[in-house]
């Protein structure tokens, strides 16, 4: 312990003459200074990745040299250690090595650390970047405040298959929203700029389409056109690039034939090539040897050739860089200057973070015990899972809960599980914190009004025993609320689900409920697009509530008894059947468009409609909105101009509401033939009854144009359809302009 406060004293002393130097060197300068001083062993070191322990992966065996690595300075970064106690004590470790390089820690922290926020495709259906941008911040905040530097997110994958389950972790189908939730989660999680003490490096991941994987089996292949790359799954990860992006991740699958982490043209000729990237990639958790199960090389040697020469600058948990790098180098069967160019991307991290001025700089134990414990993060956390809910039927307005019921039902198995409502990839959650949906209910609902619950069912098994008691208190009532869905471990990694059906026999216990006569709202919460196709039909009202986090219970209470009135809108469609899967709004009309009265020569099933459940862009409100006086203020442009369109929106209801307006663009003649809508414009807008209000889009070449057969971005000279709505389905205003 001694030894320790002495090497302290010494670097405290040494970190003010390095902040005075700081003021006449750049960043690459100090770089350069440390290079100079590395041995091949060092630099090897900084590519190396530990864990603390296994939470994120497959167990492995621990490593009983750590510790002696990291003295050695042969760690550059540890993942899943977390707490200022123990961040403090391993990175002490680092101060004892040759060179006092300072590691980098870093956790997933995917949605919230320890305030847990809605999973993130829940909040992408607020269509509201500023609540996204807060959540991020926040869970920076108290990442960064328990010695953490770096959060592997967000995940900005475009995802079509609901069968996938880390669906959940993304914004989506639509590639336009997607760019605009990574930029906000980006500059959420890094605030004004790193080094920030409110702040951690994010992580573009998983690079790339890994949200196209064969049959939405997670880890699987990809095969897809360059075309369907550039246009549909590359763009969020640019978008990433441009708010300044710290890392990026690879991810798990292969793209046509090739593992990404060995993706010479994805990680050098695009991402450090044509995007001019700086920042530096990590390898998902073990996917440099996963090579070898691919059967791409036949060994962990080859694993680690292929990767670092392909731009892969850090290896997460395989240890084929700290094996094998070093002869590979003096075998001259890689360049030093490889291994130079990824430990500079690092170290330019760690003096942006302000690691070499203070390693210790993001331990602070009164700043840890105080953002833990931030009431303001509470709040923050309600409301970001109010309006991540979406209201997908409210028949005869039975919503909100009216003053007339006097006898509430409370039906089902996650009316009152906490754990679930956090949803998979909690952080450092704490179940205790959580609000279920009973206790939200009875808190918000007057003493007039009796409530009674009963579970009813299980999520994970066939068991019926409950459906008696069910039925008897749901005789007995005036509404019945049901609380179904799946588990929050049947979402997220490694939980893809052939059939995303509701789990057990909850479709079985609502239909013995529903035949009662009485009311039902069902309340669905899941982390993906679920197919219920029994409750869409008999239930009298909808609520689709996700996994919306620490808050799930007073959120859904608030919406359900009025407080608050819904403006979600979905940012996935729901499919009615697994066989239409995958399926998204922006379609192609085909040679033979389909034709819902004639069954031959046609795209669609002749055994289901071709239409979702519940489109994309979809959410009712508790108030009604008009869409009028489209306007144009020229019908034609040129590719140096602009049209702007503008519409007035009013709410004709007697509550006040919050409107997501979306503008689509279709070009019905290109060289590259065009779906029938594409996403390209959307304000979120809130008003009083009676109340209305200007909505303005901007239409340009950069709103009309596209990859072209020679993956050129650009617009074509042509005509174009405008179409504004509230959904992609419901289509209120259309308009023609032509680009000549």
């Amino acid at each position: 312990m001694y030894k320790v406060k002495i090497s302290l004293i010494a670097l405290a002393i040494a970190g003010i003459q390095l902040n005075a130097e700081a003021q006449r060197k750049t960043v690459n300068q100090r770089v350069d200074s440390v290079m100079r001083l590395m041995t091949l062993d060092e630099k090897i070191g900084q590519l190396n990745q530990y864990s603390g322990r296994e939470v994120t992966g497959p167990l492995v065996k621990q490593n009983a040299n750590m510790l002696n690595d990291i003295r050695q300075g042969k760690v550059g970064s540890m993942l899943n250690v977390q707490g200022v106690q123990n961040t403090r004590h391993v990175q002490e470790e680092a101060m004892r090595s040759r060179l006092k390089i300072p590691l980098l820690f870093g956790m997933d922290v995917i949605h919230g650390y320890k305030t847990i926020f809605p999973v993130p495709l829940a909040e992408s259906a607020t269509w509201d970047m500023d609540l996204i941008r807060l959540s991020a911040h926040i869970a920076a905040k108290e990442a960064a405040a328990v010695g953490l530097h770096w959060t592997f997110a967000p995940m900005v994958d475009v995802a079509r298959d609901p069968r996938w389950g880390r669906i959940m972790e993304g914004a989506g189908e639509d590639t336009y929203l997607g760019n605009d939730i990574a930029r906000a989660r980006v500059l959420g999680f890094q605030g004004d700029k790193l080094g920030g003490l409110d702040a951690v490096m994010a992580c573009a991941k998983h690079f790339a389409a890994y949200g196209a994987v064969s049959s939405g089996r997670d880890y699987n292949d990809v095969e897809m056109s360059e075309h369907q790359l550039w246009e549909t799954y590359l763009p969020p990860f640019k978008a990433a690039v441009d708010a300044g992006a710290a890392t990026f991740m690879s991810s798990f699958n292969t793209l046509n034939g090739v593992p990404t982490a060995a993706s010479n043209y994805l990680q050098r000729d695009i991402l450090k090539g044509q995007w001019k990237y700086s920042g530096f990639v990590v390898s998902d958790w073990g996917s440099i040897d996963q090579m070898i199960k691919w059967g791409y090389v036949p060994d962990k040697k080859q694993a680690a050739l292929k990767a670092i020469i392909s731009g892969c600058d850090m290896d997460m948990m395989s240890y084929s860089y700290i094996e094998h790098l070093k002869e590979l180098v003096n075998t001259k069967q890689v360049s030093i200057k490889l291994i130079d160019d990824a430990v500079k991307r690092i170290l330019a991290k760690k003096f942006e973070l302000g690691l070499f001025d203070d390693p210790y700089r993001f331990c602070n134990e009164e700043r840890e015990k105080a953002e833990l414990n931030n009431p303001e993060h509470v709040k923050a956390t309600l409301k970001v899972a109010q309006r991540s809910i979406v209201l997908l039927k409210n028949e005869a307005s039975i919503l909100p809960i009216q003053n007339s019921f006097k006898k509430i039902a409370v039906i089902g198995p996650l009316a009152d599980s906490k754990r679930d409502m956090q949803g998979a990839w909690a952080g450092a959650n704490d179940a205790d914190r959580v609000v279920t949906l009973l206790s939200g209910l009875k808190q918000k609902i007057g003493n007039g009004v009796q409530i009674t619950y009963t579970k009813g069912s299980t999520i994970k098994t066939n068991d019926t025993t409950g459906f008696a008691e069910a039925v008897k208190v749901a005789k007995d009532a005036d509404l019945v609320i049901m609380a179904l869905g799946e588990a929050y471990d049947q979402s997220g990694e490694s939980r893809s689900r052939a059939d995303i059906g509701l789990p057990g026999s909850q479709d079985q216990l609502f239909s013995a409920v529903q035949a009662t006569g009485k009311p039902v709202v069902a309340v669905l919460m899941a982390g993906r697009p679920l197919i219920f196709s029994n409750i869409a039909a008999k239930a009298n009202a909808i609520l689709y509530a996700w996994f919306l986090g620490d808050q799930a219970g007073n959120a859904i209470a608030d919406v359900l008894t009025g407080a608050v009135n819904p403006s979600g809108k979905l940012p996935v469609t729901f499919p009615r059947s697994v066989g239409q899967i995958p399926l998204t709004y922006n379609d192609y009309k085909t040679g033979h468009p389909y034709n819902s009265n004639v069954f031959q020569y046609q795209t669609g099933y002749i055994d289901v409609p071709n239409a979702p459940r519940y489109a994309f862009g979809h959410g009712l409100s508790y108030t009604t909105f008009k869409y009028s006086d489209l306007k144009l203020d020229r019908s034609t442009m040129r590719k140096n101009g602009k049209i702007t369109a503008s519409l007035t929106l009013t709410n004709t209801g007697t509550r006040a509401g919050e409107e997501v307006v979306q503008m689509y663009i279709h070009d019905p003649v290109a060289s590259v033939v065009q779906p029938t809508k594409k996403l390209k414009g959307y304000g979120k807008v809130a008003l009083e009854p009676g109340a209305s209000t200007t909505i303005v889009f901007i239409i340009n070449a950069e709103t009309l144009s596209f990859y072209n057969q020679q993956l050129k971005w650009d617009a074509e000279p042509g005509k174009f359809k405008v179409m504004i709505g509230s959904a992609s389905d419901d289509i209120k205003l259309q308009a023609d302009i032509e680009l000549q």
